[in-house]
């Protein structure tokens, strides 16, 4: 299980001496994604692409951070029924979460949202919710367990309000 052990894994952002070759989820887009785009988003700022390293050096995982929006009417009306009637709202793409298959099962793909989450939080950009694209059913139903939120007219994409995030670090 992630943690335990004398050497504990970490998250960094993607840099250059970072070996992204060997690494493979299982999908595809997610992989050629890391592999051949990842390291340009950063280079120009389209996304903050961060990977986990085990104490070996081994890349378990990744995931990026950018900034998006979201339409006010794509929402659940009880979570907008607060919320200013701007037609967009900010939110954090937590986009492209994905485990090297020879590490799945581990518990790194928690350790990895969490990290995420704690990183969107204690940052000073405004943010109403957190948004995720699930690739499949199986990310879908991982991000359901962690308490994100279908939206209403597209089931593959979901949310979780930043207010409901912040309390899980209180």
């Amino acid at each position: 299980m992630c943690g335990r052990g004398k050497e504990t894994p970490r998250v960094e952002i993607l840099g250059p001496h970072h070996d992204r070759s060997g690494f493979e989820s299982g999908i595809e887009p997610l992989d050629r994604y890391f592999r051949t785009q990842a390291g340009q988003d950063a280079r120009k700022n389209m996304a903050a692409p961060f990977v986990l390293v085990l104490p070996d050096g081994t890349l378990a995982g990744n995931y990026s951070l950018s900034s998006t929006s979201v339409n006010l009417a794509e929402l659940p009306e009880r979570v907008t029924r607060k919320l200013p009637r701007y037609p967009l709202v900010p939110a954090t793409l937590l986009g492209r979460l994905a485990i090297d298959r020879r590490q799945q099962g581990k518990g790194y793909g928690r350790f990895l949202l969490a990290d995420a989450l704690y990183r969107i939080v204690q940052s000073e950009i405004a943010s109403f919710a957190v948004i995720v694209e699930a690739k499949d059913d199986n990310a879908r139903r991982f991000y359901e367990r962690e308490s994100f939120l279908p939206l209403p007219d597209q089931p593959m994409k979901l949310f979780r309000p930043i207010a409901d995030i912040e309390r899980l670090f209180k």
